[in-house]
């Protein structure tokens, strides 16, 4: 049986409580591999922001998040996308194939990403399936 290949969209959440137990949940289903992107996306409230120190935090979200999917055992890779959700997913569905997503988002009212409705999006423009899983941290 082949491994269901999941597209994991996370940000600031990347390293939640909720991501990690939604893997579990996908790994007590059967054999899967995650590729988590994480945008670059530069804080909200900043209105100067250095491109290397966005790019740098958004390596160390992904870093943290990766290692604590090993540890559940979990098969990850990852990288560190575009500054906008929508066009990292896109250069990650470039260069490899996925069953569906998982996008992590802050909950309603907090989450920017739900604002601009990305679980959505990614779906209409993927036509894969996608779960969203909301932080409660």
């Amino acid at each position: 049986m082949s491994s269901k290949r999941i597209l994991i969209v996370a940000n600031q959440t990347a390293g939640g409580s909720h991501l990690v137990k939604e893997v579990e949940r996908r790994l007590g289903e059967g054999p899967c591999e995650f590729f988590i992107v994480c945008p670059a996306t530069p804080p909200v409230a900043s209105l100067t922001w250095d491109e290397k120190e966005v790019k740098d935090a958004a390596r160390l979200r992904l870093d943290t998040a990766s290692e604590r999917l090993r540890q559940v055992g979990a098969s990850v890779d990852g990288a560190v996308g575009d500054y906008h959700p929508m066009a990292a997913v896109r250069d990650v569905m470039l260069q490899r194939e996925f069953d569906e997503v998982i996008v992590s988002t802050f909950p309603h009212g907090i989450s920017e990403w739900l604002k601009i409705d990305l679980p959505s999006r990614i779906g209409r423009a993927s036509g894969l399936p996608v779960t969203h899983v909301e932080s409660s941290e």
